[in-house]
């Protein structure tokens, strides 16, 4: 089972469904990547509920990381992890879900009393995480 939901199934032109993925364990897997993020970044009393705003920034941040990088998409690494004393080849996604959280908590901290935009925030911070 995929551990990121990343597939033309999952696939979204809006990052809205609507769907119920907190019903069940580790249904949350389902959700859209973007739209994880989105969710994410509705964190923060004054910013609940806010979805519209914060399509815009997601859409914003990905047009500024496709016009410095020229890259768009999800990227996986390769990493040697000690298993038993062992060193074994391990691949990571880039985005998990505890990833999600501390980028978009990083993105928002960033563009506190700062003269850069939240979602000039948000793509700086997925392009170092990328990097």
């Amino acid at each position: 089972q995929d551990y990121i939901a990343v597939k033309e199934k999952y696939a979204k032109y809006l990052p809205h469904s609507a769907g119920r993925y907190a019903a069940k364990r580790f249904r949350k897997a389902q959700c859209p990547i973007v739209e994880r993020l989105t969710n994410s970044m509705m964190m923060h009393g004054r910013n609940n509920g806010k979805k519209l705003m914060t399509v815009r920034i997601v859409k914003h941040a990905f047009e500024i990381i496709h016009l410095l990088t020229g890259e768009v998409g999800a990227q996986q690494g390769g990493c040697w992890v000690l298993e038993g004393g062992f060193w074994v080849l391990g691949w990571l996604d880039l985005c998990s879900w505890r990833a999600i959280w501390l980028l978009c908590t990083g993105a928002r901290e960033a563009a506190f009393r700062n003269i850069k935009t939240i979602a000039e925030c948000l793509a700086d911070e997925l392009i170092n995480a990328a990097k």
